[in-house]
């Protein structure tokens, strides 16, 4: 058994202010006994305008207040840490990608993945509507990183909807997912839960959510629930609304359990292409 949190937060526009409320969610999840944390999406800046991510986005070198953070606190707390999502600079400048950076108990950056599917979309009987490809480039690697807590894959929020990811994933070995998140709270109401569960079930691995919950200042209402479901497909655990830490222990033998008994990914017979 080891144990990971998700931390939920309702981050704003002003990132000192996130950035302390991460540290402290952070550090009540290493005194709890977390091995590793992972934060929401935009966990240190959600902006009043789509465009506004694009003024605090750093350079891919891992220089930046957001990476030093996060850098810092995995150092400081002995944590390894799933760093949500950073807006990093593109080649162009015109856009940045929403990446999900993996740092080690010793501050150093191990995995990085890019965002691949973006939201854009208009959400049904409401005024309510995103276009992500406005500001940021969409990913273009599947990713997969050995962790002290069991192989581990990496998706982001929408990703959520396109299982043929989830597929890659598991074709690189992973045994469980971590999914910082920022779903609306309609399309959350909606799908979340299902969406959590059929990802673990057709892959019989564990899917750790970490998500933003609550009333932001921009307006926006996200839907929270931050939770652990296992290859079965039972929810272990789960937040509601509002920020706090959720820590569950991951069960690898119950992973190679199950896919014995039950050996559905054996019995695949149409090919998914991990490419992108």
């Amino acid at each position: 058994m080891t144990q990971v949190a998700a931390i939920q937060m309702a981050s704003g526009p002003q990132p000192q202010a996130n950035l302390l409320e991460a540290k402290r969610l952070l550090q009540e999840a290493a005194d709890k006994g977390a091995r590793l944390a992972v934060l929401p999406e935009n966990f240190a800046f959600m902006g009043m305008q789509e465009t506004d991510v694009l003024g605090i986005a750093e350079a891919a070198d891992g220089a930046g207040p957001l990476q030093a953070f996060l850098s810092e606190q995995a150092r400081r707390l002995g944590l390894w840490i799933v760093g949500g999502t950073v807006p990093l600079q593109t080649v162009d400048g015109q856009r940045v990608r929403s990446a999900c950076l993996v740092f080690d108990d010793q501050g150093q950056q191990v995995a990085r993945y890019d965002k691949i599917h973006l939201f854009d979309v208009q959400l049904p009987d409401s005024s309510e509507a995103y276009t992500e490809s406005k500001v940021f480039e969409r990913g273009d690697k599947v990713v997969v990183v050995d962790t002290p807590v069991g192989r581990m894959g990496l998706a982001i929020c929408y990703d959520l909807r396109f299982p043929e990811l989830f597929r890659a994933l598991l074709d690189q070995g992973a045994d469980w997912v971590a999914l910082p998140a920022a779903f609306t709270a309609q399309t959350g109401q909606a799908h979340w839960d299902v969406l959590l569960r059929a990802r673990a079930i057709e892959n019989q691995y564990y899917m750790l959510s970490s998500a933003q919950g609550g009333f932001h200042v921009n307006g926006r209402e996200t839907y929270g629930h931050s939770a652990l479901v296992d290859p079965w497909g039972r929810v272990v655990d789960q937040l509601q609304r509002n920020p706090g830490v959720l820590l569950a222990d991951l069960d690898h033998a119950q992973v190679e359990r199950i896919r014995t008994v039950f050996p559905t990914i054996e019995h695949r017979r149409l090919a998914c292409p991990g490419t992108v």
